[in-house]
């Protein structure tokens, strides 16, 4: 096991990097992107009408957020798997993701009201934190694993 370990140091190293990288994208997202639903949801959020927002900066602002998450994110998986053809799948299936995400996500900010906010709240976690790297590494792994 250590000897495997030890194989892949560079690998892990890297890895550590850009768990880093995303702690430090989490501390310091209220400096580095433009998102008004950060302090709605840190309070009492179902009892609150959504935050007055610039749909245009929220969005360009969600998206820098998901593009640098899912980068990051795919590198993870290409360090784990080491396949290409799994990298260009991902990388299809964070941009469909994406595409269904932000469409629901304002579909219930301009189009429905505040009864939707707990939806929302896990539309958004979905895209502004890596959180489908926890669901494709143990997919992938078992998917390699079976074959």
């Amino acid at each position: 096991m250590l000897q495997k370990l030890l194989k892949h140091k560079t690998e892990i190293v890297l890895i550590v990097c850009i768990v880093f990288i995303f702690a430090l994208l989490r501390f310091f997202e209220t400096e580095l992107f433009y998102d008004p639903f950060l302090n709605y949801f840190k309070a009492d959020y179902l009892n609150l009408p959504f935050p007055i927002f610039d749909g245009v900066a929220l969005f360009w602002n969600m998206f820098l957020r998901y593009f640098i998450n899912s980068f990051f994110s795919i590198l993870i998986l290409y360090f784990i798997f080491k396949e290409l053809s799994l990298v260009k799948f991902v990388t299809v299936l964070y941009t469909s993701l994406f595409i269904i995400l932000i469409s629901a996500f304002f579909l219930i900010v301009l189009k429905l009201d505040e009864n939707y906010n707990f939806l929302l709240f896990y539309l958004r976690r979905f895209l502004i934190q890596p959180l489908f790297l926890l669901l494709f590494i143990p997919a992938f792994y078992l998917q390699k694993k079976q074959e």
